[in-house]
């Protein structure tokens, strides 16, 4: 194992065993590196590696914090490696939305607040039939984010949240060459909020897989 990877693994555990809980200030650096049998540079080298991951926040002046270490900002590196997608991978993103957004379906149907409910109600009721694309497809990305949101699982949301931006291109590009593309889209909305609203995951996860899988089937006959 390089030094570099062993000093992270053992921060790690430090933070894994409760030693460093979030928000707890890292010991002095020569401290540290004595304590855990590590070189200055090593230590540093992880250090460095952690902030980037955002398991740590190097404050400058300050010291070395451990981060809050909640989902979202953790899952910060995946949009960030998200962002670097090719086109030709745009599929495999769509067959993870459709593993994971009727399971949120289904999970939102269940635990999703009637004040949340009403909000994802007033998003699909924005969409009239003279909308634009562009504001179309700026909906559907902010009903999928309520969905996910609706959840409670602060993991689940931020993973979807990150999928779902490299298939925005795949939704203009739908809805300008697939005939009826914005009016099924309502639709499917709205049968989604329908059965979220009746508490019915099963059929808000019907729904939901039939909404992503239209997108994805469309794209894959496309390409």
């Amino acid at each position: 194992m390089a030094l570099t990877d062993e000093a992270i693994e053992k921060i790690k555990e430090m933070i894994l065993s409760g030693t460093l809980r979030p928000g707890d200030k890292l010991p002095k650096e020569a401290d540290l590196a004595e304590r855990l049998g590590l070189s200055r540079n090593s230590l540093r080298e992880a250090v460095r590696a952690l902030s980037l991951i955002r398991v740590l926040d190097v404050r400058q002046g300050d010291g070395t914090y451990v981060t809050s270490l909640e989902p979202g900002l953790l899952l910060e590196a995946l949009t960030f490696v998200v962002d670097f997608h090719r086109d030709d991978t745009v599929l495999q993103f769509l067959e993870m939305r459709r593993i994971l957004e009727p399971a949120a379906a289904a999970l939102a149907a269940q635990r999703m607040s009637e004040e949340d409910i009403a909000k994802l109600a007033a998003v699909v009721e924005e969409i009239g039939p003279d909308a634009s694309l562009e504001e179309l497809v700026a909906n559907d990305l902010e009903f999928h984010r309520l969905i996910a949101a609706g959840t409670g699982n602060a993991v689940l949301c931020s993973i979807i949240d990150g999928m779902s931006g490299p298939t925005t291109r795949a939704r203009i590009w739908r809805g300008l060459t697939q005939d009826r593309a914005v009016e099924r889209t309502r639709e499917q909305h709205l049968a989604i909020l329908d059965a979220i609203t009746a508490r019915r995951p099963e059929v808000a996860q019907s729904w939901a897989l039939i909404h992503v899988a239209g997108v994805e089937e469309w794209l894959r006959h496309a390409l």
